[in-house]
C-alpha cells in the first residue's frame, strides 16, 4: 500500500499543471482509483487543506498518506508529490529562461491556462456534488453558504480567512 500510495502521488505531482487546486482532480482520482476515498472524503480533503497553512496539493498528499498508513503515509505522500514539482519547476524555469520569447513557449503558455481553469472547475463541482447533494435532492444551507461567500470574497472584498471562520461557525450552527 505504501508504494501505491506513492507512485500515485508521483504522478500527481508530474501531471498535476496549474497548482494545488487544479491538482485536486488528479488526487481524488488517483486516491478514488485505490479505493482510498469517497467524495464526502474529498470534500472533507480540500477543506481542511484550505485550511490549513501551505501549499494545497502538499497539505493534501500529507493528509490523505497520514488517513492511510500514518506518519509514514504521510511522509510518502508528501515526498511523491513534492519531488516531481521540485525537479520540473527547476526544468522549466530553466527552459522558460532560455526560450522566453519563443511563439512555442508563449502558446504553451497559452493553452495551459484555460485547461487549467477546467481542472479547477472540476474540482468544484466535485465538491459541490459532495456537500450540496443528498440523494439528488439539493441541500439549501450549503448552496446559501456557498453564494453568500462568493459575495462576502468578491462583492465585498472580505478576508478568505474571515470567510472561512464565518462559514464554519455557521457550520457548527446550522449543519452541525
Amino acid at each position: 500500500m505504501i508504494f501505491s500510495i506513492f507512485w500515485a502521488f508521483i504522478k500527481i505531482g508530474i501531471f498535476g499543471f496549474g497548482g494545488g487546486m487544479a491538482m485536486l482532480p488528479l488526487i481524488y482520482q488517483g486516491m478514488s482509483g485505490l479505493d482510498l476515498m469517497t467524495t464526502k472524503e474529498f470534500a472533507d480533503l480540500v477543506a481542511i487543506s484550505q485550511i490549513t497553512p501551505g501549499p494545497i496539493a502538499v497539505n493534501a498528499a500529507t493528509y490523505v498518506g497520514y488517513q492511510e498508513l500514518g506518519i509514514k503515509g504521510a511522509l510518502v505522500a508528501t515526498l511523491g508529490v513534492s519531488i516531481p514539482a521540485f525537479l520540473l519547476v527547476n526544468l522549466v524555469f530553466e527552459f522558460i529562461k532560455r526560450f522566453r520569447e519563443s511563439h512555442l513557449v508563449k502558446g504553451l503558455l497559452k493553452g495551459i491556462t484555460p485547461a487549467t481553469v477546467a481542472f479547477i472547475l472540476v474540482a468544484a463541482l466535485i465538491m459541490a456534488k459532495a456537500t450540496m447533494f443528498s440523494l439528488g435532492t439539493l441541500k439549501i444551507v450549503p448552496v446559501i453558504m456557498c453564494i453568500a461567500s462568493l459575495i462576502l470574497l468578491e462583492k465585498f472584498k472580505v478576508s478568505p480567512l474571515s470567510v472561512l471562520f464565518i462559514m464554519g461557525v455557521l457550520g457548527v450552527l446550522l449543519c452541525g
